[in-house]
């Protein structure tokens, strides 16, 4: 095994030590596909990236694995990649990062303090079937009546499928569970391997929402904050007019029942044709390492 570089970050933070951990391995074009795929199940963070090269012109190009393997898009990564590229590689205020799901640019902002926050602009969002709530309320260990009925449970994708599944409150939100057999059964009929439930009742009233996300399929139970599903949400709420309004600006917590709280910022504005979406947050650095 080569002796790589690696970095790890906290993306979507509150302060480091929180968020979605994500380790990133430099100069990855050495390394096959196996290699990539048993140091991601070593870390074992929802995701890891390789970084295979690139230039600030071109974008640069980057690998996301799972425990179970290789995906082509996710949202935590993306911004965390970008951030290590900005801080080890002398990548500017806005770099591309080549995907699986094609090229998706990230952007540094300034939120107005000390503290900077990385915004990514997603795919167009695609809108899929709409489920009914007694399949879900089966697979999540809840009742019928905990979802709220105003809103429909529906798949959402920006590159990365994910189940849009709205809750009344969050005592609801708290008593979600998954129920392996039932999960499994939904998976063989529908496909979709990510389940993003949110009701707009957090803890914290600066937030708009309050958001939990399983993705077993993936080997990952549970995840503290998810930035492909939340863009999946923004689009969602912009499309549905939830706010009565086809643009919204919002902020949405995560991770809190994991003790990795975390703060996702969306905007997105529908266009009739398509939706735009954004999604940005804070990323901590944390440490530096290197394979033996």
């Amino acid at each position: 095994m080569p002796q790589n570089a690696f970095h790890t970050v906290d993306v979507f933070a509150t302060a480091k030590y929180a968020g979605n951990q994500l380790a990133v391995f430099e100069d990855a074009d050495a390394l096959r596909s196996e290699q990539m795929a048993a140091l991601a199940n070593e870390m074992n963070y929802s995701e890891t990236t390789f970084i295979e090269g690139g230039s600030p012109d071109d974008g640069y190009d980057v690998r996301i694995f799972t425990p179970d393997g290789e995906i082509p898009f996710a949202g935590h990564p993306t911004l965390g990649t970008a951030a290590v590229l900005r801080d080890h590689f002398g990548a500017g205020d806005e770099v591309t990062l080549n995907l699986g799901v094609g090229p998706i640019s990230v952007e540094v902002r300034s939120d107005g303090s000390d503290s900077e926050q990385y915004w990514m602009t997603q795919n167009a969002p695609r809108f899929g079937a709409e489920l009914d709530r007694e399949t879900l309320a089966e697979v999540l260990s809840l009742d019928a009546n905990d979802f709220d009925a105003d809103w429909p449970i529906q798949v959402v994708s920006t590159g990365l499928p994910a189940v849009m599944i709205p809750l009344r409150d969050r005592d609801a939100l708290a008593r979600s569970e998954v129920f392996t057999p039932a999960y499994r059964s939904f998976f063989d009929d529908v496909g979709v391997e990510n389940l993003f439930l949110f009701c707009p009742d957090p803890r914290d009233d600066a937030n708009d929402f309050a958001a939990r996300m399983y993705a077993p399929g993936h080997g990952v139970a549970e995840d503290p904050a998810t930035g492909s599903a939340n863009g999946c949400f923004a689009g969602y709420l912009a499309r549905h007019r939830y706010f009565g309004d086809d643009e919204i600006e919002v902020t949405v917590e995560q991770g809190y029942e994991m003790g990795r709280p975390s703060h996702l910022h969306l905007e997105a504005e529908d266009r009739g044709d398509e939706v735009a979406v954004r999604v940005g947050g804070r990323v901590e650095f944390v440490s530096t390492g290197r394979l033996v």
